[in-house]
C-alpha cells in the first residue's frame, strides 16, 4: 500500500504545498509502521492483523481530508477579482471638448451594456468594470464620427484611461457646436482682459466689458492681482506717487534719498496689499467677483449709480448682486497693516479709515471714467461687447 501513494497526483495551491507535504510524510510513516512493530502473540494475531488494517484506513481518510480540505475551503473564501474602472475625455479633432456625447461601454462575450453621456468637460468615468473580460467603448454625438475603441480588457483593479477618443467632423454636417466648461471659459476671458491697456500701456485688466462673463475661479483671481501688483506700470505709478509725497513730505518720513525709498517702500506695500486683500483673498472666501462690470446701456443718470455704487455693491459668484465686502474689507486691511511700518506719527486707527475713505472716493471716481471714458481708449474693450 505505501508503493501506491507516490504514484497518486495531487493538484494544490502554491500556497498550501508545505501543509500538503508534512501531511503526506506522516500519512506514510503511520501506514508503513511494519506489523512486528505491534505486539501480539500466536493466540491473538489474527485480531491484531485486524486492527492493524483498520489503523492503515484510517491514516489513509485521514490523509485525504487532510489534503483536500484546505483546497476547498480556500476555494471557498477567495475573494471576487477587484473590478476596475474605464474614463476618458471626448474631444474633437482639435482638442476641444465635447460635452452631452453618448458613451456606451459594451461587452459582447457578457452580454453587458452601459451608457452615459460625457460631463461638461467633455469627461465620462465606468466604474465596477469586470476584469478580464472584453469591452468597447463607443463614442457618438451630433455632427461627428461614431468612434469605436479597440478592445479593451482590464487586469483586476486597473484603471484604463481612454485615449484616442477624437471625433472626427461628419461629412455633409454644416456646423457643429463644441462647448467648454465654465473653469475654461473664464480662463479664456481672464486671459482678453489681462490684455486690456488704456491707449495701450496703462493696465485696465478689472473690467468686465462681455455682458455673458462668467465667475472667476480662486486660482484666477489670485492669478489676475498678482499680475497687476507687478506690472511695470504699477511701479512707475508708485515711484511717481512716492515722489508726490515726498514733495508734500507726508508721510513723515525724512527727505532725501533715504526718505524717498521709504515712501516708495511704503507706497508699494499699501497698493500691493490692498489688492492681493481686496482683489484675491477676500473675493476667494466670500465668493465675490473683484472686476468692474461695465454696464454701457440705459440712461446717464442708471450708469453712473451703477459706477458710483461700486465700491459698496459687488457681483458675487453665483450671479446675483451683494455688499461689498472684499472691497471694503480690502482697503481697511491694507491701512491697518501700514501701521507697521508708517512713522509713529501717522498711525492710529482715524488714519486707517480716513485713508480707507480717501481710497473708496478714487473707487467711486474710477467707476465713472470706466463706464463713460475709458472704453473707447482700451485695447480689446470693444471686441468683448456681445
Amino acid at each position: 500500500m505505501s508503493r501506491l501513494l507516490p504514484a497518486c497526483e495531487w493538484t494544490v495551491e502554491p500556497s498550501l504545498e508545505r501543509i500538503v507535504e508534512s501531511r503526506i510524510q506522516i500519512a506514510i510513516v503511520l501506514i508503513n509502521t511494519r506489523e512486528d512493530e505491534v505486539a501480539f502473540d500466536s493466540q491473538h494475531g489474527f485480531l491484531q492483523m485486524r486492527i492493524m488494517r483498520n489503523i492503515r484506513l484510517v491514516c489513509a481518510l485521514i490523509l485525504f481530508a487532510s489534503l483536500v480540505s484546505p483546497v476547498i475551503g480556500q476555494q471557498m473564501i477567495a475573494p471576487n477579482p477587484e473590478p476596475g474602472k474605464i474614463c476618458g475625455t471626448v474631444t474633437d479633432v482639435n482638442d476641444g471638448i465635447v460635452p452631452g456625447a453618448d458613451v456606451i461601454l459594451q461587452s459582447s462575450i457578457t452580454g453587458e451594456k452601459r451608457s452615459m453621456m460625457s460631463g461638461d468637460t467633455g469627461s465620462f468615468t465606468f466604474d465596477d468594470v469586470r476584469p478580464e473580460v472584453p469591452y468597447h467603448v463607443t463614442i457618438s454625438a451630433s455632427g461627428f464620427v461614431t468612434w469605436v475603441s479597440p478592445a479593451i480588457m482590464l487586469g483586476p483593479g486597473q484603471i484604463e484611461f481612454l485615449t484616442g477618443s477624437k471625433l472626427q467632423i461628419a461629412a455633409g454636417a454644416n456646423s457643429v457646436t463644441v462647448y467648454a466648461s465654465t473653469e475654461e471659459i473664464a480662463a479664456e476671458q481672464v486671459k482678453i482682459e489681462e490684455r486690456q491697456r488704456v491707449f495701450g500701456i496703462i493696465p485696465n485688466f478689472y473690467v468686465a466689458y462681455g455682458h455673458d462673463t462668467v465667475p472667476m475661479t480662486a486660482k484666477l483671481k489670485f492669478k489676475m492681482a498678482l499680475k497687476a501688483g507687478t506690472d511695470p506700470v504699477f511701479f512707475l505709478a508708485t515711484a511717481f506717487t512716492a515722489g508726490a509725497e515726498q514733495a508734500g513730505d507726508t508721510p513723515n518720513y525724512a527727505q532725501g534719498a533715504e526718505g524717498y525709498g521709504q515712501r516708495v517702500g511704503a507706497q508699494y506695500a499699501n497698493g500691493f496689499t490692498d489688492i492681493m486683500v481686496g482683489e484675491a483673498i477676500l473675493p476667494s472666501l466670500l465668493h465675490q467677483d473683484p472686476r468692474y462690470f461695465y454696464q454701457g446701456t440705459g440712461t446717464k443718470r442708471s450708469r453712473a449709480f451703477h459706477a458710483l455704487s461700486n465700491p459698496f455693491i459687488c457681483k458675487s459668484d453665483n450671479g446675483k448682486w451683494e455688499p461689498n465686502y472684499s472691497s471694503v474689507g480690502g482697503d481697511l486691511a491694507a491701512g491697518a497693516i501700514s501701521n507697521i511700518y508708517y512713522p509713529q506719527s501717522n498711525r492710529g486707527a482715524g488714519i486707517v479709515f480716513e485713508n480707507a475713505l480717501i481710497t473708496t472716493g478714487g473707487r467711486m471716481a474710477n467707476g465713472l471714467v470706466q463706464e463713460f471714458i475709458l472704453r473707447r481708449f482700451t485695447s480689446g474693450a470693444k471686441d468683448q461687447i456681445r
